[in-house]
């Protein structure tokens, strides 16, 4: 009876030993510093939210180490994701349609507030969309540039052939060549659109207009799995920065976005920003729209759902 009762009190004694090894690993589980996240962004007004994160400490008030990478070409962007440069960027729909058809696992995780314009040139005798048939255009090929030109073509009835696309991959390019009269067209990102305009450009059309916007943030399967306190985190940081947008002068900032993000700084004058809205998932629908242009194109065979695609976790 002696020995059975030792027996059970050592046993006690084990188990509560345990289970305070346990809660103290818990405990330091849960205080671990988290791990940094680098992500890709595009010159665009995209990439605001996350300057004003970084610069404002966001951040750093999350616990987080955020490197925002600056990219002028979607190819250049795509090259390092795929090299595993990048946990995640500021991306489009077809991009991740493009890397799921390619086995490299990509998800989208909120959509994006960007905008984008068709900009004919000053010298380009342009003055309406009916008028740019055998006119040159300069965009992206097979990517939100191109998506959005032809939607731009197609709901004011005109052949996406009419006018002659030119592949000018990176956007500052583009832009010089439309300002120089060597493009008659482009299809440009805000705020470079504006800057267009500002030299002479004129607006033919633009995705806020149609009420399109692929646009998307996105995140590697990897970094989801490894990585999903850091996303929460640079989350709640970007939310942070679309209030101090909404609730803060464009004076009291503009200096060091134009900085950080390497706009020209005569756009200065000519910026107007799209009204941020906190991280969200886009629609359904959208990403049906697209699937329909890549198919039309054979960019892709494959129908995807929102839900293959994606993950809310991170936007609840």
């Amino acid at each position: 009876m002696k020995k059975k009762s030792l027996l059970i009190a050592l046993i006690l004694i084990i188990s509560i030993s345990l289970l305070g090894c346990t809660s103290q690993t818990n405990k330091e589980d849960s205080s671990a510093p988290l791990q940094p996240l680098t992500i890709g962004v595009m010159p665009d007004l995209d990439s605001i939210p996350f300057i004003i994160a970084e610069h404002n400490g966001y951040f750093k008030e999350e616990g987080i180490d955020v490197t925002i990478e600056h990219f002028k070409s979607a190819m250049d962007r795509d090259t390092a994701l795929q090299t595993k440069k990048l946990d995640g960027a500021i991306s489009d729909m077809l991009a991740v349609v493009f890397f799921n058809d390619n086995d490299f696992d990509v998800k989208i995780t909120s959509k994006t507030d960007g905008s984008f314009k068709l900009i004919a040139g000053k010298d380009s005798g342009i003055s309406s969309i009916d008028q740019v048939d055998g006119k040159s255009i300069g965009i992206s090929k097979n990517t939100i540039i191109e998506y959005l030109t032809d939607r731009i073509m197609e709901i004011s009835n005109i052949d996406v052939n009419s006018p002659e696309k030119v592949a000018i991959p990176k956007i500052p390019t583009r832009l010089e060549m439309l300002n120089n009269g060597k493009l008659d067209m482009a299809t440009l990102p805000e705020p470079l659109a504006s800057l267009a305009v500002t030299a002479g450009g004129s607006i033919l059309n633009s995705s806020d207009k149609l009420g399109v916007n692929p646009g998307i943030m996105l995140f590697t399967s990897d970094a989801i799995d490894s990585k999903p306190k850091e996303i929460q985190a640079l989350y709640r940081a970007y939310n942070k920065a679309v209030t101090f947008l909404k609730e803060e002068k464009m004076e009291s900032y503009i200096d060091f976005v134009i900085e950080e993000a390497g706009f020209p700084k005569n756009i200065k004058d000519t910026l107007t920003l799209p009204d941020y809205t906190k991280a969200s998932m886009p629609s359904e629908k959208e990403l049906e729209e697209v699937l329909t242009w890549l198919k039309s194109k054979d960019l892709t065979s494959n129908d995807y759902t929102l839900k293959e695609l994606s993950t809310d976790e991170f936007v609840k």
